[in-house]
């Protein structure tokens, strides 16, 4: 396993994810157990920009420059030995997960849907725009005591006038990126770690595998032992690259054979990636279970993404 050479750019945070790049050079994401959205500006400065309470979670960029946010509901936490990690149960006054749209000026939320097809969301987890303006997301679900939920991937149009579940059941669907052509959608699964392609046939349409397949994917990877996979991003090679907790690293994926190789980070609760810089040759971090966000430099392009 190799280990790159992080810069950290950001401590003392309360677990951040779905980190964006934005323009401007400054860094968007969200800290989940303090119910916002936060902003890294260029010269390191942080500050606040929507307190969105619940759990916000995933973050893209939409098609009208406003940010789209997956908002599960809120988790619980716990710390120990010096690392923050979620917990089974949901918080007081949860009552269901939500898609959200963030004025880019403001940080104002809206809520955009809660239900689908008259079922209540439950944890929406990650987010992916296509180019023609409408967005992927999965709904990871909630780990209550007892039970947990099926998890499922959906499509939705950012002008609130469609929302259709694709993929059901799933189990805990997590990461969720689009390859260079826009013809596959890739989802990671957190507890078993594997990585699903699903072949695109039109907005929110793919080609269904037969069985086997639990759900109509096409398996590209599955890694052993105990490891788990979070958030992924795609770069201009067509590799995912998949955020991989409790083994604390980062799996790079190629699309043609399975193969991966992984590179080492200083966390074992490393959650989403994302590329930014000049020439998008650097990938960005969060390392939530100790609080921080590094960088380093990428041997390749990030894949740009739709609307950032």
């Amino acid at each position: 396993m190799q280990t790159p050479e992080l810069t950290i750019l950001a401590t003392g945070l309360a677990f951040p994810e779905g980190p964006v790049c934005m323009r401007d050079g400054s860094l968007l994401f969200v800290e989940i157990a303090a119910g916002r959205v936060s902003r890294l500006a260029a010269d390191g400065t942080l500050s606040v920009f929507s307190d969105c309470n619940g759990g916000p979670n995933g973050l893209a960029v939409g098609p009208d420059g406003a940010l789209y946010l997956c908002n599960s509901g809120g988790f619980l936490f716990h710390t120990e030995g010096g690392i923050t990690r979620t917990r089974l149960g949901t918080p007081a006054g949860y009552t269901s997960g939500r898609i959200e749209r963030l004025d880019p000026a403001t940080g104002a939320v809206t809520l955009l849907y809660d239900a689908c097809d008259g079922r209540p969301l439950r944890g929406p987890n990650d987010i992916v725009f296509d180019a023609g303006g409408g967005f992927y997301f999965t709904d990871l679900g909630k780990f209550r005591e007892r039970d947990r939920d099926h998890g499922g991937v959906y499509y939705a149009r950012a002008d609130g006038s469609l929302i259709r579940e694709i993929v059901f059941p799933i189990t805990t669907p997590n990461g969720v990126g689009l390859s260079p052509d826009g013809r596959t959608l890739y989802v990671a699964e957190t507890e078993t770690a594997r990585l699903w392609a699903f072949d695109l046939t039109g907005p929110g349409e793919f080609k269904r595998q037969p069985f086997p397949s639990p759900h109509g994917g096409r398996l590209i990877c599955g890694l052993g032992g105990f490891q788990r996979f979070d958030s992924l991003a795609v770069d201009s090679r067509g590799h995912i690259c998949v955020a991989t907790l409790s083994s604390g690293c980062m799996t790079v994926v190629s699309p043609d054979d399975g193969s991966w190789h992984q590179l080492a980070m200083p966390d074992p609760l490393p959650t989403n990636i994302c590329f930014g810089g000049p020439g998008l040759n650097t990938a960005y971090v969060t390392l939530s279970g100790t609080g921080r966000i590094a960088s380093w430099p990428w041997p390749a392009a990030g894949l740009p993404l739709a609307f950032t």
